[in-house]
Order: structure tokens, then C-alpha cells, then sequence
């Protein structure tokens, strides 16, 4: 078994950071954490002597460096199988709807940034076409898996898998900006929210002094 070490940026705001720690939890498996603070001066000298590119997360398993979440989760899959759904079926959609997060929601990313510790704000451009139609994709990505897989278990795809890592930061950022979630989507949202693991995080989270004002959004709504 390799030694792994996870190297991640500020559990409030960092929701690429939250994917593969939420993921190594549920797997059960021993990790070292290394925290490397977002838009600190020598982030990205900090950051490269992981790995070549400037961003986290990056895990270390022995010799291995790897980057990027969905590179780091399919990684972890080939070590941990039930990483993934085990019916082929449920796997090749649950690989679908990790890609589409991975590479989308550009709306959804730029006007509700994850900001975990923060409840009670409202997106002015919650009205806008593109934001909506991301906040109406996810949901309907919930309602389909649940309904179609959510015999099993509370998750997804009834047992807990990556697409569920992929989607964490979703939900926080829904709880930030009241998202109003119903039937399947609003079930599986407190599922995530009351998670043990996952309110690890957002305890550690809360204990974070940082501030990026980028990611304040919504601070009239104060």
C-alpha cells in the first residue's frame, strides 16, 4: 500500500481540495494533509515543490506525484475498486456526470464560488440564464442518479462514490447561496450536509482565519 500525503489549499474556499479528501475518507484510507494556503505570496513556489504545476490538489502516493482531482480519484480507483460503482451501468454514468462536473458549470463556479463557512448569501445574478440552467442541471443529475440507483444506499449511486466526491463542493455552495432543492435533489443535499466527514470539514473550515475576497460573494445580503 503506498504512503499517501494530500496537499490542499484552504478547506473553506478550495472546493477541488474537498474532491479527493472527502474521497480518501470514505475509502477508509490513512493519508498525511498538507495545507498550502490559497493567494499567499509564495503559493505557487509552496505548491511546485509537489508538484509541476502550481495548483492543488496534488497527492503523493510513494514516488508518484499526481494532480488534478479527477486524475487523483480515477488514480485512487485503480488502488480502491469500489471508488466507482460496481454495475457497469451505474459506472459509465457515474463517469459521465464526473466529467460533465469537472469540465462545466462555468456559471455556476464563477458566480457562486464555494465559500463553506458562509450562509445567508444571495447571488444577484441568480436570475441570470446561465446560472440557472446549471443550478437546474445539477439538480436534475441528483434526481436522476437517486431515483435510478438510490436503492442501495443514501448516495448517488446508493453506496458512496466519486461522483459524490465530485459534486461535494455543489453542495456547499447550494447551502451558501440557498439553493431551494426539492424531492430527490433537496433529500440527497442533506444527505451530504449532515455527513460526518463532510462536517469534519466544514468544522475545520470554520476555524480558518483567511479571507479571499473573491470568493465573499454575496456580502450585502448580509
Amino acid at each position: 500500500m503506498p504512503v499517501f500525503q494530500l496537499i490542499i489549499g484552504n478547506k473553506n474556499y478550495s472546493s477541488w481540495s474537498l474532491r479527493p479528501w472527502l474521497l480518501l475518507r470514505k475509502l477508509g484510507v490513512s493519508f498525511e494533509e498538507t495545507q498550502v494556503l490559497l493567494q499567499t505570496e509564495d503559493f505557487q513556489k509552496q505548491v511546485m515543490q509537489y508538484a509541476p504545476v502550481a495548483k492543488v490538489p496534488v497527492l503523493l502516493a510513494d514516488e508518484l506525484v499526481i494532480w488534478d482531482s479527477l486524475a487523483i480519484a480515477e488514480y485512487l480507483a485503480e488502488q480502491f475498486p469500489q471508488a466507482w460503482p460496481r454495475d457497469p451501468a451505474a459506472r459509465a454514468l457515474a463517469r459521465s456526470v464526473c466529467a460533465e462536473m469537472h469540465s462545466g458549470f462555468m456559471a455556476l463556479r464563477s458566480q457562486m464560488p464555494m465559500n463553506c463557512r458562509a450562509t445567508g448569501r444571495e447571488v444577484q445574478g441568480q436570475g441570470d440564464a446561465a446560472l440557472q440552467k446549471d443550478i437546474e442541471r445539477i439538480q436534475a443529475i441528483w434526481s436522476e442518479c437517486r431515483l435510478r440507483y438510490g436503492q442501495s444506499g443514501p448516495w448517488l449511486f446508493g453506496e458512496f462514490s466519486i461522483a459524490d466526491a465530485m459534486f461535494a463542493p455543489v453542495v456547499f455552495r447550494f447551502n451558501t447561496y440557498g439553493v431551494n432543492c426539492q424531492g430527490l435533489a433537496g433529500e440527497y443535499l442533506q444527505t451530504v450536509l449532515h455527513d460526518a466527514d463532510i462536517q469534519t470539514w466544514l468544522h475545520a473550515a470554520q476555524q480558518e482565519t483567511a479571507v479571499i475576497m473573491s470568493s465573499e460573494v454575496g456580502l450585502t445580503a448580509q
